[in-house]
């Protein structure tokens, strides 16, 4: 069962988020970072750099986020993936976002980077590129991939919450 029932959390003000909509070149879970490449949606990697997305629930398909987008395949048969919503982030947002087991996310504000699959993992300031902030404490002992609550960072790369130096 999953922690949170969407990706988009809020705050209720925001409640049109902007999405690009995209077709899956590769199956994508929700609350996964994603990337455009040949004009589909791929899962990021963990040296990505540049724009990314995340993965919103498909809504309008009534699935939610544990169902994922399937990938489109190049045949023959050609089958069509389905229409990813990739949401625009924006650093005033509350969003859920997959950790991998294991992790242990010990205090509010972790920095966390991109890891495999889009997923997150904690960040090394001044060494990794920070994408996001932890927004809860969470030790991710549960056996599978968990979605936590996240805030964008507004940082672009690896200066951290203090910025880049003076």
């Amino acid at each position: 069962m999953a922690r949170y029932n969407r990706i988009h959390l809020g705050p209720a003000r925001k409640n049109d988020p902007q999405v690009h909509e995209a077709e899956a070149g590769a199956a994508i879970m929700p609350g996964t970072f994603i990337v455009l490449s040949s004009g589909r949606f791929v899962n990021a990697g963990a040296s990505t750099v540049g724009k990314v997305w995340l993965a919103q629930e498909n809504y309008i398909a009534m699935k939610g986020v544990t169902d994922a987008y399937t990938a489109y395949a190049a045949g023959p048969p050609v089958v069509r993936g389905d229409r990813v919503l990739g949401l625009e982030l924006q650093d005033d947002t509350h969003y859920a976002a997959i950790i991998a087991t294991g992790t242990n996310i010990s205090a509010v504000g972790t920095p966390l980077k991109l890891a495999a699959s889009g997923k997150l993992a904690i960040a090394t300031p001044g060494t990794d590129n920070i994408v996001a902030f932890a927004d809860e404490v969470f030790n991710n002992n549960t056996g599978s991939d968990q979605l936590i609550r996240i805030r964008v960072s507004g940082i672009p790369g690896a200066q951290g919450p203090q910025g880049a130096p003076g």
